[in-house]
């Protein structure tokens, strides 16, 4: 029996891999202030939560200020990123509030964390060689930066447009400006916080639900690297597929298309990338590259994923106008799925298209109806349509 011996890593590689995520994460911290959409995007894959919070505390020290130097880490955690979080299950209606904690806070407060680091380490050089006045010139820059990648990192995590991601971003002053006005109590309570005694008390007793705090990140990051590992295998179409779909969903089309394209090279019955594909075309206004990618998936699939390729031709075909194209593809559609508020307001536009404005509206009010009585996870989904439907039925009123 041929022995074999277990290789275990040693203190100096330790040390080393340590020292690698160090300055992984360093550098991640400084490609925010030039490539913020890419660094964020590589912060959620393998950003470090612990970093993130030890930067703001060396920034926040390095800054001088009437506060205490743990102040804008805590007003981070525990004010304006579970606010930030809270606007955006509401405003763009993702769903149960606490799933979306569970799911997007750690990778939102370690984005944020970065980007609050990254925008004041230029202000902690600036406030030895400019004068007051200047710096504050530069420090209204900086925030206004900050807002900046706030935007990116909320439609990167949770995945939501510009203007859902805007509009969270433009109201996320609110938990800061209701937490200034009980700042008096609660300045005299971090204080007390402070003390050694009490952190050490916070560490011994909730040190495992403080451990979990990351969970979100690490989960994401986990389900990464195993992909990546899998994208190696050259046979492995399914691994690429789902990589595209994590850039998608952070609106990363470019690396979304290339992760697709490679799934369908590896293994061209590919349907759900040849779908996606079309998607993506469809929406940059790439029409006959979507027709072709839909093509397809019809060939393979007439009835992918419960008949959404129908619905998919019926959008493409209005964008061009050919409404009597898209009736045939949504009728058939909506036959399998007569409670679908896109597919109903899609065959509203084909039906007005064609000059059938009773048809129309009623197809415009199964729309509402079918947004009203929808479960309360879809509303995210179907809250668009809903308004859309309703401003048709205004304007033929």
């Amino acid at each position: 029996m041929e022995a074999f011996t277990i290789v275990s890593e040693s203190p100096a590689d330790l040390s080393t891999t340590g020292r690698c995520a160090r300055e992984m994460n360093l550098l991640l911290l400084l490609q925010l202030l030039w490539q913020p959409r890419k660094a964020l995007s590589e912060i959620l894959d393998r950003g470090s939560l612990l970093f993130a919070g030890l930067a703001v505390l060396a920034v926040s020290i390095a800054i001088p200020a009437p506060i205490s130097f743990f102040a804008p880490l805590l007003l981070l955690a525990g004010v304006y990123v579970p606010g930030t979080v809270l606007l955006a299950a509401i405003i763009g209606r993702l769903g149960s509030v606490s799933a979306v904690f569970e799911r997007d806070y750690s990778p939102l407060l370690t984005c944020a964390a970065f980007a609050w680091a990254a925008v004041n380490l230029p202000l902690v050089v600036a406030a030895r060689m400019v004068s007051p006045s200047v710096l504050l010139v530069l420090a209204t820059v900086a925030y206004l930066y900050f807002a900046v990648l706030m935007f990116l990192a909320v439609r990167t995590v949770l995945g939501v447009g510009n203007g859902t991601a805007a509009g969270v971003v433009a109201l996320s002053w609110i938990p800061l400006a209701l937490a200034a006005l009980v700042w008096g109590p609660l300045s005299m309570v971090m204080r007390w916080l402070a003390s050694p005694f009490f952190l050490l008390f916070v560490f011994l007793y909730l040190r495992h639900r403080l451990s979990g705090l990351g969970e979100g990140l690490r989960r994401g990051q986990r389900f990464r690297r195993m992909l990546d590992a899998a994208a190696v295998n050259p046979h492995d179409a399914e691994a690429q597929y789902q990589l595209g779909l994590i850039y998608q969903h952070r609106r990363q089309y470019s690396e979304a298309i290339r992760r697709f394209q490679n799934a369908v090279a590896i293994d061209p019955r590919e349907t759900d990338a040849h779908f996606q594909l079309g998607r993506i075309a469809r929406e940059q206004g790439r029409l006959k590259d979507a027709l072709a990618h839909f093509q397809t998936v019809i060939d393979q699939d007439p009835a992918h994923n419960s008949s959404e390729i129908l619905k998919e031709l019926g959008a493409l075909y209005l964008t061009v106008r050919q409404y009597s194209d898209a009736r045939n593809e949504l009728e058939p559609y909506l036959a399998r799925r007569e409670y679908d508020p896109e597919g109903l307001y899609y065959y509203g536009q084909a039906l007005e298209g064609l000059g059938d404005i009773a048809g129309a509206r009623d197809a415009y009010s199964r729309a509402v109806e079918a947004a009203r009585t929808a479960p309360s996870f879809r509303r995210r989904y179907t809250a668009k349509w809903s308004r859309l439907a309703q401003k048709q039925l205004r304007k033929a009123a």
